[in-house]
């Protein structure tokens, strides 16, 4: 893994954007300066709780929407008012949202805002104070999950520890690992570098990869 890393540090553009050493599953939104400004303004020790919280949705609801672009479509045909016929995309039916709590929740509303009808799963993984090895507290996903695919939700990645628990949990639940699609905001490096080594067939998809990440997140939202 420590090769696997030094290849992705050396290939990190200058704001760490740059994800192509690790491999096609792994996809950073594409860098605009809006983006950038609301990724700022997260980081900004000044920024009040009202205003990270709005930033924070806008961002949320970006990497979201673009998740939702992994899941499988398939072609079907409506009649328009005219009485014309159409033939366009809907969603296949399994899929579902789980979150990491506490901090994956943030993200909870803006799934359930693009699609109603999505049951959403929760997973708590806690670190020990001195190991800081991850263990589950408590775990709840549909009984069908298995035959779902499944978006799985946790903004800040900076070890990687919660992340790798939480698919251990969800692969013991038969669901495959090549249905499993992260969805997160800021990334480290060495934590995509671990995702990527423990868990290849995963699709992973996150706004930036920077070694500086706002781990106060959680706490401000």
């Amino acid at each position: 893994i420590y090769s696997l890393l030094q290849e992705t540090m050396g290939s990190l553009s200058a704001d760490g954007e740059d994800a192509g050493s690790l491999g096609g599953k792994f996809k950073v939104l594409q860098s605009t300066d809006q983006i950038k400004e609301l990724q700022t303004i997260i980081r900004d020790k000044e920024t009040s709780r009202s205003d990270f919280k709005f930033v924070a949705d806008r961002l949320i609801r970006m990497v979201i929407e673009e998740g939702l672009n992994q899941l499988p479509y398939q072609e079907c045909e409506v009649i328009t008012p005219t009485g014309c016929s159409y033939t366009g995309l809907k969603y296949e039916k399994g899929n579902c949202g789980v979150s990491i709590v506490r901090s994956g929740e943030a993200m909870e509303g803006a799934l359930q805002d693009c699609c109603r009808s999505m049951r959403i799963g929760k997973i708590l993984v806690d670190s020990d104070v001195e190991t800081h090895e991850a263990h589950v507290v408590f775990a709840k996903f549909p009984d069908d999950i298995a035959n779902r695919k499944v978006l799985l939700l946790y903004p800040i990645m900076s070890s990687g520890n919660k992340v790798c628990k939480a698919v251990q949990v969800l692969k013991e639940h038969s669901v495959p690992e090549d249905h499993i699609i992260l969805i997160n905001l800021f990334c480290t490096p060495a934590a995509a570098g671990r995702i990527v080594e423990d868990y290849p067939n995963m699709k992973v998809l996150t706004t930036e990869l920077h070694a500086v990440t706002p781990n106060h997140f959680g706490q401000r939202y």
